[in-house]
């Protein structure tokens, strides 16, 4: 039986997905160093997912070592301000800005990567509420017994973000006896802390950034929040700090991460390629 057009298709596309990674590969191994060097990443929990599927493939090219921490936009943000050496900071754009504008981040090294949506989910196997408008988004938080988002004292970017939505709606004051926040300890990913939540049964329904939801354990994911809720300023981007100790390898490594390769899998984790 002949194949379908459909078949064809999709097998196009992936001899192009397939050809890109290869291209994006060479480029790479056509600036490698003469000499490996180790570069300090620091990094927005929300870009984990792709960042340690994409950051074996540099090294692999290159040889570089990549050191990379986690922490929310506020921490990485500190880290930076405070002249902590740093080869590439990973932030959002309001942030990155700020410190373009202190002199903290070399202007002209910024590259965007994707932006993060945030998503809902439920423990796995419970009902999934409809929150395929605003209306029935509040009425699913409402009806719930226990919410978490991330924790916004703790600068959790995409936690600002949902307090912010749910003080404008009326809906804090409401929510917050039976609010529990996603607060790792250091070393510990939003991901692994919002597991723990599910599995001790200290939450019912979990706001955080999609990619973050990808690697949480024991949950189904309802959906993105509607359009209206979700946040512009969730846009990651790639810079080189002052305090950069290997700016030629830091631009290879911003280089990658916006190129097209690093695209693919940025849009498989749930997210939107810049």
């Amino acid at each position: 039986m002949p194949p379908t057009t459909e078949i064809l298709f999709i097998a196009a596309l992936r001899r192009i997905s397939a050809g890109l990674i290869a291209i994006g590969i060479a480029a790479l191994c056509s600036i490698h160093a003469a000499k490996a060097v180790e570069l300090k990443v620091l990094s927005g929990g929300a870009m984990r997912a792709a960042l340690q599927e994409l950051a074996r493939t540099f090294e692999n090219a290159l040889g570089h070592k990549l050191m990379i921490e986690y922490a929310v936009v506020a921490k990485v943000v500190e880290q930076v301000a405070g002249g902590d050496p740093v080869d590439v900071a990973i932030l959002t754009r309001p942030q990155f800005d700020k410190l373009v504008g202190t002199g903290k981040l070399v202007g002209g090294t910024g590259a965007p990567l994707a932006h993060v949506p945030i998503g809902l989910a439920v423990r796995a196997s419970a009902p999934q509420p409809d929150i395929r408008t605003v209306a029935a988004w509040q009425k699913a938080l409402l009806n719930a017994n226990i919410v978490t988002y991330g924790d916004p004292v703790m600068g959790d970017a995409a936690g600002v973000h949902v307090a912010h939505v749910l003080e404008t709606l009326g809906l804090a004051e409401v929510l917050r006896p039976k609010t529990r926040l996603i607060s790792p300890s250091p070393g510990q990913s939003g991901a692994q802390y919002l597991t723990g939540l599910f599995q001790r049964g200290e939450t019912e329904i979990a706001m955080a950034p999609i990619s973050v939801l990808s690697e949480t354990q024991g949950i189904d994911i309802v959906g993105l929040l509607p359009n209206e809720l979700q946040s512009p300023d969730l846009v990651f981007l790639a810079a080189i700090p002052s305090t950069c100790r290997h700016p030629a390898e830091a631009k290879a490594l911003i280089d990658f991460l916006a190129g097209a390769p690093a695209k693919a899998v940025y849009q498989a984790k749930g997210m939107e390629p810049s």
